[in-house]
């Protein structure tokens, strides 16, 4: 590893202050009618986004450090296997605003809702659902967020040669000041600034492997010969059917109703923005997933050592050593801007989801319900107070964290799955969908996910996110038999092609 070098610092310093600036300067340019619905603009932007940008923040907060750590080690481990799989990311954002979109936005509209938890108060008419949905978003939340906060941490202790704590304490505290500050405006105008800094980290490291290695020939050529199995999509049973159906529905299919993912449809200003959004949005993510798990393949041949323990035991040293190996400090540096950009800006768009699940779908709530004024300065006061708190405990559980922590961000993720899912996509396609059965598959179905992963039960070897949508939807249908359907009034707003005929 490098030893501590102040060049290597100043690149990744510069950006998080840079980062800091923008939401200084987004806060400075809020107008007098934004600061009279606090609410609004702080969590959705009101709802003003164009194509660019909300295509931009949909890819940065989808991606994680995962992407440019985890999985570019799983590659290297695997082979192509790996990077087939992850070729399912490229439809997410095109899923996510397709499907969701354009029907969300106008439903939002039409009850002024500010947060995913206000529209399935709406649909469902259901106190008990909003506060399970709010406990579940802050609880999976927190945890990935203090995945995110290690990953990086250690990424930039690995290349710099600075401490984890310094690494933690510098971007950890700068994304808490810069999210309580700009808001969700703040975050999305950041969050397409990170999406670039990761697609060009990611194509120098490219340019410095070929380099360092002799070219792509001969990075291949290496790997047929010491390894051929990589070249295969099962790898010599290393990537069974089994795990390419998991993975395709743990980071494909069933991130359709991540609730930090479906807020971006609320918070776009027109039509033309999200069709826009989903092009772009499409473009981006399908480059900086392929490319970096595509590096994670080639980095075979800047660590051609065959055993794991060589590097650690662990995947995840995989990238921090292939940086260390292929490029000078200086640009080492500049490399980790792009894993450290993919981390601040899935953080601050959960950081700022959990925020407004404790203000607006919690405490804003119980004020309306009691018959009394939401005062807009006090919404102001606890909510920039509930982001910063929340943002410290993620630090200071990240100062020493569990020694599971990989484990813990895939559970969380696939947690949030499996409570959404089906709420989710029933609750807004289907009329007859009712509060008894959508209780019943939020709550049975995360029980049978957290039991399966806790007990390390599989069925067929597939991911226990298999299990718990499995168990979510057959929940739902039986809780929708004895449940009530909605009244028309409510129905009408969500399903008007129904009503207006």
């Amino acid at each position: 590893m490098f030893n501590a070098n102040i060049m290597n610092l100043m690149p990744v310093l510069g950006f998080l202050v840079f980062m800091l600036f923008i939401s200084y300067m987004v806060k400075r340019a809020a107008t007098a009618d934004r600061a009279q619905n606090f609410a609004k603009d702080y969590f959705i932007g009101g709802r003003t986004l164009g194509g660019f940008v909300l295509a931009m923040t949909t890819v940065a907060t989808y991606s994680s450090v995962s992407t440019f750590v985890g999985g570019p080690g799983m590659a290297w481990l695997i082979g192509y296997g790996w990077l087939y799989m992850a070729i399912v990311q490229v439809v997410v954002v095109f899923l996510v605003l397709g499907v969701f979109g354009k029907k969300i936005a106008l439903i939002a509209r039409k009850i002024d809702a500010v947060t995913v938890i206000d529209i399935i108060r709406k649909r469902y008419q259901s106190d008990i659902l909003a506060n399970l949905s709010a406990i579940f978003i802050v609880a999976f939340f927190c945890a990935t967020m203090v995945a995110q906060f290690v990953g990086a941490a250690k990424l930039f202790e690995a290349v710099t040669g600075f401490s984890y704590i310094t690494g933690l304490s510098l971007f950890g505290l700068i994304v808490v000041f810069y999210t309580t500050i700009g808001g969700f405006r703040g975050v999305a105008i950041t969050d397409a600034i990170c999406a670039f800094a990761m697609i060009i980290g990611m194509s120098i490291l490219f340019y410095s492997m070929m380099e360092t290695a002799g070219g792509y020939d001969a990075i291949m050529t290496h790997i047929s010969t010491t390894n051929p199995a990589m070249l295969e999509p099962f790898s010599a049973g290393k990537m069974p059917m089994s795990l390419y159906i998991s993975q395709w529905l743990l980071v494909g299919i069933c991130t359709l109703a991540l609730p930090q993912s479906i807020v971006r449809s609320i918070s776009y200003k027109d039509t033309k923005a999200l069709h826009n959004a989903m092009i772009v949005g499409t473009v981006v993510i399908g480059a900086m997933t392929i490319i970096a798990t595509w590096v994670g393949v080639l980095s075979k041949g800047i660590l051609t050592d065959p055993s794991l323990a060589a590097y650690g035991g662990s995947v995840d040293n995989i990238t921090p050593l292939t940086i260390v190996k292929s490029m000078d400090p200086f640009w080492a540096g500049i490399t980790i801007i792009g894993p450290i950009a993919a981390t601040i800006s899935t953080v601050s768009s959960l950081l700022l989801s959990s925020s407004s699940s404790i203000i607006k779908d919690v405490y804003m709530r119980q004020i309306e319900k009691n018959g009394r004024t939401v005062d807009n300065n006090n919404v102001k006061m606890f909510s920039m107070i509930t982001t910063i708190i929340l943002g410290f405990g993620i630090y200071f559980i990240a100062i020493a964290p569990p020694s599971v922590i990989w484990q813990i961000n895939m559970f969380a993720f696939g947690g949030l799955q499996t409570a959404f899912f089906w709420v989710m996509i029933l609750g807004l396609f289907w009329s007859n969908a009712n509060s008894t059965g959508a209780v019943w598959a939020m709550f049975g179905g995360v029980l049978a996910y957290c039991s399966t992963m806790a007990l390390k039960i599989k069925i067929f070897d597939l991911h226990q996110i298999v299990i718990g949508i499995s168990v979510s939807f057959i929940l739902f249908m039986i809780g929708n038999k004895i449940g009530k359907r909605n009244d028309d009034e409510t129905l009408k707003i969500f399903f008007p092609e129904e009503y207006d005929k």
